[in-house]
C-alpha cells in the first residue's frame, strides 16, 4: 500500500488514500437501513432500499462554500481539536475498484464523495488528551495511541443523496466477501464489508465495517454515512497505533456524529 501518501494525509489530516490507502499511512427516528451489529448485510441492504424508494423530499444542492459553513469547526465540540486542512487530492478516476458495485465504499473512506456530485468538503478532529500530567503521553507509542475522525459532507440534487444511501447499502451486500482496489498505483485488498450499527441520526444512513489489508496485516475500519436531506456526512475512523499494528481502528466517537448532525439544517 501507499506509503507515502498515507503521510501526507496524516501531515495534512484529511483523506486521500484507502482511496483506503488513507489507512494505510500514519435514524435517529427516520434511520431505517442501519442494521444491527448482528444483522447481514442482506438486511442491512433490504432496510436502506425501503428507506431510499420513500418519498424523499427533492432537494438542491448546497454549494462548497455553503457545505464548509456547516462542517464542525474548531469550538464547535468540547474537547476535540479540529484540523481545517483538506486533504482530497485523490480523484475518484484514481480510484480503481475491481467490482463497480464496491466503488461507492471506496469513496466513502477515501473523503471523495459517495455519489454523483462534485460538492464536497473534509476536516479530521481528534480527541484532545488533558493537561494533568498523569495524562500526557508517556513513550512514542503512547503519544501515537491517538484516534482521529474523518468528517466529509457532501450535496446532491433532487433524490441524489438518498439514490447515494441505497447504493452504499446495496454495496455492503455485494461487496460482502471483499474487493481489490487500485490508488496512486498501488493495488490492495478489502477481505470482508459488513453491515454494522449505525448511529440513528439523520433520515436514515448506512453504516459498515472493512478488513483491509496494510502491509501483511489486517486493520478494521469503521465508516458510516448519514443522509440530511439532500446532505450527506460521512465519518470514518484511523487509529495511528492500530494501523502500525493491526486491528481495529475504533469506532466512530457519537459525540462527533451527533454534533456534526446536528449542525446540518
Amino acid at each position: 500500500m501507499n506509503r507515502t501518501s498515507g503521510a501526507r494525509l496524516c501531515s495534512t489530516a484529511a483523506i486521500a488514500a484507502l482511496s483506503l490507502s488513507l489507512l494505510t499511512a500514519c435514524s435517529g427516528e427516520g434511520s431505517k437501513n442501519s442494521a444491527d451489529s448482528k444483522t447481514s448485510a442482506s438486511a442491512s441492504a433490504s432496510a436502506s432500499a425501503s428507506a431510499s424508494d420513500s418519498s424523499a423530499p427533492a432537494a438542491k444542492a448546497l454549494t462548497v462554500a455553503e457545505l464548509k459553513k456547516l462542517l464542525l469547526a474548531q469550538g464547535d465540540l468540547k474537547g476535540y481539536k479540529v484540523d481545517d486542512d483538506e486533504a482530497v487530492e485523490t480523484s475518484k478516476s484514481a480510484v480503481k475498484v475491481d467490482k463497480a458495485a464496491c466503488a461507492p465504499l471506496a469513496w466513502a473512506t477515501n473523503g471523495l464523495p459517495p455519489g454523483d456530485t462534485e460538492a464536497n468538503v473534509s476536516n479530521s478532529l481528534t480527541e484532545e488528551k488533558g493537561s494533568a500530567a498523569s495524562e500526557q503521553p508517556k513513550d512514542v507509542e503512547d503519544a501515537l495511541d491517538l484516534t482521529m475522525t474523518f468528517v466529509a459532507l457532501s450535496s446532491y440534487e433532487a433524490d441524489g443523496a438518498a439514490k447515494t444511501v441505497k447504493a452504499l447499502s446495496d454495496g455492503v451486500t455485494a461487496c460482502a466477501g471483499g474487493y481489490g482496489f487500485t490508488s496512486e498505483g498501488e493495488t490492495s485488498k478489502v477481505t470482508k464489508v459488513a453491515a454494522e450499527k449505525g448511529s440513528g441520526k439523520g433520515d436514515e444512513s448506512v453504516a459498515f465495517a472493512q478488513d483491509i489489508v496494510v502491509e501483511g496485516q489486517t486493520i478494521t475500519a469503521h465508516t458510516e454515512v448519514i443522509r440530511k436531506g439532500g446532505t450527506l456526512a460521512t465519518l470514518f475512523t484511523m487509529n495511528i497505533t492500530a494501523l502500525t499494528k493491526g486491528g481495529d481502528m475504533g469506532a466512530i466517537p457519537v459525540a462527533v456524529a451527533d454534533a456534526q448532525i446536528a449542525k446540518l439544517k
